[in-house]
């Protein structure tokens, strides 16, 4: 009776290192995920921050482009004023000459 209990203590010994193995192996896994899923989601941050920036940086622009586009119009406006006048000008200089 003794012997078959140390045999089947000796098999749940064994039973339990592979279990121990079996475990460490898939600490060592999970860990290498870990790491994995930590490095790609720093790595997204960093892609996200770029991202930011850019837009920072585009929208300026477009704010800086949108305010040329202004002054523009309203030089073109004062120009069309300016040469519509002159043009009034030279008609009634004509009509009186």
């Amino acid at each position: 009776d003794a012997n078959r209990q140390i045999s089947e203590y000796k098999f749940k010994l064994s039973k339990a290192e592979q279990d121990i193995t079996t475990l460490e192996q898939n600490i060592g896994r999970l860990e290498g995920q870990v790491a994995r899923y930590k490095n790609a989601a720093e790595n997204a941050e960093k892609v996200e921050d770029e991202l930011k920036a850019e837009k920072r940086r585009l929208q300026r622009e477009l704010r800086t482009a949108l305010d040329k586009i202004e002054e523009m119009e309203m030089t073109n406006s004062h120009l069309m004023k300016r040469l519509e006048k002159m043009k009034a000008n030279r008609t009634a200089f004509l009509s009186q000459q």
